[in-house]
């Protein structure tokens, strides 16, 4: 079905895996997706390890950190090859979920939870780079876009079934669920991979020197920075705030994410329409941009149900479109290395993603979602500004 989306003069092996790739992406992101609306579960004590929600937070504050790594990720990845990378990936955030489905204390819930993460950033920049090897950088926006329906189709569909397995069970079953499904993943992507081939790693340089980034490409992984950090502020509290507020329990937490999954897969595919059209840089400036009223609008609103969600909604939407639209800039930073510079936007994005984490939990705890949604504002006035500085300057 995406494959239709793609005419023959796209690269055989994009059509034929675009599918594979797609579905893996969903499973793996699954996983990643899944502590946060659940933070309130697993601190708790009818499931969990009876701690704070600042606890937990501070777990997956750690784990998001990690992912600083992920330019040695890439490096990595750009010294083996595209399928090989993938593999590791994938194995790696198998075993960190096992970890988390059986993990009997907070040490090891934070050993699997960073596996997790980080071996599923090591898959993301196998993938990343495996696509910027055979599509050229003015027509990757549209392959980026529809692979990364992965993302929004996680929460749509993934993060719910697996919040209804909670329900029903545990977040534990849930969890070693998701493991099965990325292991089954992997095996099927690595068969389909093998056919088609490995090429060169090539790229086309258009805004470096080989092997180096200007000054002003800076401003990408800064621009990433605020953009995930932000959304972080409330993909991390909202569901403790439907929890605190609105006794909401974990099948109605998996309600709201898969009404956000509708939003996200929305921008999703817009990006893949119309980024390339409208211009990158502009697309992220209208997605941070989004962000920022519709997160004022959940702070001053917050104890309203039906005008928090809308809120969330909007700026869950405006994210999806922004850090999608990023994510061609990120492969072409670095000339002849894709995989170097998507990795360092990704960790700089993913260290955001850690900073954010620590600060909204405890702002939750001391303000409720009106402080976590002021902090995501803040994130996002920033990473419009750096990625418009990134438009606008010259070389440096």
């Amino acid at each position: 079905m995406l494959a239709r989306l793609l005419d023959d003069s796209y690269d055989r092996a994009v059509r034929d895996n675009l599918i594979p790739l797609t579905v893996t992406r969903i499973v793996a992101n699954t996983g990643y997706r899944f502590a946060p609306p659940f933070i309130a579960i697993i601190a708790g004590k009818e499931q969990g390890f009876d701690v704070s929600i600042a606890q937990v937070g501070l777990i997956i504050s750690i784990s998001e950190l990690a992912g600083f790594l992920a330019p040695l990720l890439g490096t990595f990845v750009d010294r083996v090859t595209r399928r090989t990378a993938m593999a590791v990936g994938l194995g790696g955030a198998c075993v960190g979920i096992v970890l988390m489905a059986i993990a009997p204390n907070l040490i090891v819930l934070c050993v699997g939870l960073t596996l997790l993460n980080l071996l599923k950033s090591c898959f993301d920049l196998g993938m990343a780079a495996w696509i910027a090897d055979r599509v050229p950088y003015a027509r990757r926006g549209r392959v980026v876009g529809l692979t990364e329906t992965s993302w929004a189709l996680s929460l749509l569909v993934g993060v719910s079934l697996l919040g209804l397995v909670t329900a029903v069970s545990s977040w534990r079953v849930a969890c070693a669920i998701g493991g099965a499904f990325i292991a089954g993943c992997a095996v099927w992507l690595d068969a389909r991979l093998r056919r088609s081939g490995e090429i060169a790693h090539t790229t086309e340089a258009t805004t470096t020197q080989a092997g180096k980034m200007t000054l002003r490409a800076w401003l990408v992984p800064i621009s990433m920075f605020g953009i995930m950090g932000g959304a972080q502020c409330l993909f991390v509290t909202f569901g403790a705030w439907l929890t605190d507020e609105f006794d909401f329990g974990a099948s109605r937490i998996a309600l709201v994410g898969f009404a956000l999954g509708v939003g996200e897969l929305v921008s999703s595919t817009s990006s893949a329409r119309l980024t390339d059209r409208i211009g990158k840089e502009r697309s992220v400036v209208l997605g941070a941009a989004m962000m920022i009223p519709s997160a004022l609008l959940l702070a001053t609103f917050d104890s309203s149900l039906i005008i928090g969600l809308i809120g969330l909604a909007v700026f869950i939407i405006g994210f999806e479109y922004g850090v999608v639209s990023m994510l061609p800039l990120a492969t072409q930073l670095v000339d002849s290395a894709p995989g170097k510079g998507f990795g360092l936007v990704i960790g700089v994005g993913t260290f955001g993603r850690g900073v954010l984490t620590i600060v909204a939990t405890s702002l939750y705890e001391d303000h409720g979602i009106s402080g976590a949604a002021l902090a995501g504002i803040a994130c996002a006035v920033l990473s419009a500004a750096a990625i418009a500085g990134f438009s606008r300057g010259k070389r440096w």
